[in-house]
């Protein structure tokens, strides 16, 4: 049979009694390890993928080690006149060849599919590809090349945290080089759609950044 667990308090006087203190000294409220990181699970398969995670964790941490530049988040990034915190490949930036995906919401699948084949033929040519992915016919460009392993230059919306990371196969793409992303705004944590006038900046800082010279 288990014996009680002395609580955290009766644990600290006895330590003190002892003349040790705690490695950690807890008097200052903190239970767990600052960044600590624990979350509900409220939905089937959540459990799997968070082992999944943890499992994956020591890849990641090798990979961020190794290329500790590529997942630093960078503040005050001035492009034109805008200014950036980004995450990734910031090379990416010097490529000759800069090309904007914007696509327009009234096109056909047919269209998209040939928009696609341009952008496709030119990154294969070493052009870096421009987007924030907001139209279906962008996100459709943008997915195919991100799954070839071309360079890419995502825009998106919400900002960073300092301690912002890449998750999943971006973390990926960061590692291999392939993957920049910027973000011109702030970060906050409520689910806001995007504007139209959010989704017209970005579009106009993503053309910019085409025609900038960097």
């Amino acid at each position: 049979m288990l014996g009680q667990v002395p609580s955290v308090a009766t644990w600290s006087q006895q330590t003190e009694q002892a003349g040790q203190r705690p490695k950690d000294d807890r008097h200052h409220g903190l239970l767990f390890a600052r960044g600590y990181n624990d979350r509900l699970l409220l939905r089937e398969g959540q459990l799997d993928t968070w082992l999944r995670y943890l499992a994956d964790n020591p890849r990641r941490l090798l990979m961020k080690r190794e290329h500790p530049d590529l997942f630093r988040v960078q503040r005050g990034l001035i492009i034109g006149s805008q200014q950036f915190s980004a995450i990734g490949n910031r090379f990416l930036l010097q490529r000759p060849v800069r090309l904007q995906v914007q696509c327009s919401r009234r096109l056909t699948e047919t269209e998209i599919q040939q928009r696609m084949n341009h952008f496709l033929s030119a990154a294969a040519q070493g052009a870096v590809l421009v987007s924030p992915s907001i139209s279906p016919g962008e996100k459709a460009v943008m997915r195919a090349a991100f799954e070839r392993g071309f360079p890419l230059i995502y825009l998106q919306e919400n900002g960073f945290t300092d301690l912002a990371k890449p998750g999943g196969q971006r973390m990926e793409a960061c590692a291999r080089g392939q993957l920049l992303i910027l973000a011109p705004w702030e970060h906050h944590n409520e689910h806001i759609a995007i504007s139209r006038n959010q989704c017209l900046s970005l579009n106009d800082m993503a053309r910019m950044i085409c025609n900038q010279s960097v």
